[in-house]
This record gives C-alpha cells, structure tokens and sequence, in this order.
C-alpha cells in the first residue's frame, strides 16, 4: 500500500509540475487582479481534477471498449511520457502552441484552456492515471490511494498557482529551470520503465 502510494505520487507530481506551473500561469494571468487570479486557480485545478477523475473510472472500461490491452497503453504512455519528459529537460516545457497561448490571452476565462486543459489535465497526467488505476490490484483500496495521491499533487498545484509570484521571487527563472529540469529527469525514467513494463506484458500475452 505505502509502495503504491509512493508511485502514485511521484508519478504525478513529475508528470504535472506543479512548479513549472507558476511561469507559465503568470505569463497568462499576471495583468489580473489578485482575487482574480486566485478564482482562476481555483477553477482551473478544480476543472482538471474532475478529467482526471474521468479518466481513472473510466479508463479501463474504455481500454476494453476499444480493444487496448493495458500493455499496450503502458507502451503508448510511456512514449508519450518520454517526449514530455524531453521537453522538459531542454526546456521545451510550454504545453501549448504559440496560437494557442495567443487565443487564451484573448479570452476573458483561462482556467478551462490552456490552464486545466492541456496545462495540468494534460496527455501525460490521463495516461498516468489510467495505467496506475489500471495496476491496481486491491479494489477499491488501491484506487482510493491512487486518486487520494492525484488529490494531493492537484493541492501542490493550487498552492504553487495561489503562491506564484513569491515563488517566482524566490527561485528565479533559474530555480524553476533546474527544478523542471530535474522533475523532467526523473519523468524520463518513469517513461522508460512503463514501456518497459508494457513489453513485458505484451509478450507474456502473446500467443
């Protein structure tokens, strides 16, 4: 259970990043009122949290429905998780194109797109919570750790987009660097075992 619990989290928090949610979260919000700020956060890792949420219950019925086998997924994931993690490391790490960013200035509600979505709920945060629900074993235990651990990190978020500019003070353009950085480090070795992990399962279910 503790072993779970710590996957969980790790996974997710490497995947999300919370800390290198803050640049981005002020390049798109920092010329809003304070009170506004704070009920986009609010919005956004609320609106996030329930596709998530989406996607641990129905993600294994929808995998069945489509013919995916769970080794499948977990190789298709975890290449996914890699290129992510790559971005981050080259600091590649905006999650979304140049008229993406410019149609979400224009908007006077950011906290659906690009904030919840593609930001935090993003292709890498679905695809690790639908693997590690789907390695659950001990139902509904097992899944209640893995949404209780997604809980948390979706809290980290709100607190680092409610303490974004005294964070951005704190560590400078470098420190959120190095921080993504590592997390993307970290990410990439995660990425490799789920492809490693999926080819195990595939070629055990190989006729």
């Amino acid at each position: 259970m503790t072993a779970l619990a710590v996957r969980s989290f790790l996974t997710m928090l490497v995947v999300v990043d919370p800390v290198g949610l803050v640049p981005m979260f002020l390049a798109l919000a920092s010329d809003r009122a304070v009170e506004e700020r704070r009920r986009l956060a609010r919005r956004a890792v609320t609106i996030a949290g329930a596709i998530l949420l989406a996607f641990a219950l129905i993600g294994s019925w929808l995998l069945r429905r489509l013919g995916i086998s769970l080794g499948a997924f977990q190789v298709a994931g975890g290449v996914l998780l890699l290129w992510i993690a790559v971005r981050m490391v080259f600091a590649e790490h905006e999650r979304e194109t140049a008229a993406e960013e410019a149609e979400a200035r224009s908007r006077s509600d950011i906290s659906v797109f690009p904030l919840a979505i593609p930001i935090i709920a993003g292709p890498g945060s679905m695809a690790s919570i639908m693997i590690l629900v789907g390695e659950a074993r001990r139902w509904p235990l097992d899944l209640g750790i893995v949404l209780a651990t997604t809980a948390s990190v979706l809290l980290l978020c709100y607190a680092a987009l409610r303490l974004s500019e005294p964070l951005v003070r704190l560590l400078g353009r470098t420190g959120v660097n190095v921080v993504t950085r590592v997390l993307g480090m970290l990410l990439a070795a995660l990425a490799v075992q789920y492809v490693a992990d999926g080819a195990k399962a595939l070629f055990q279910t190989a006729p």
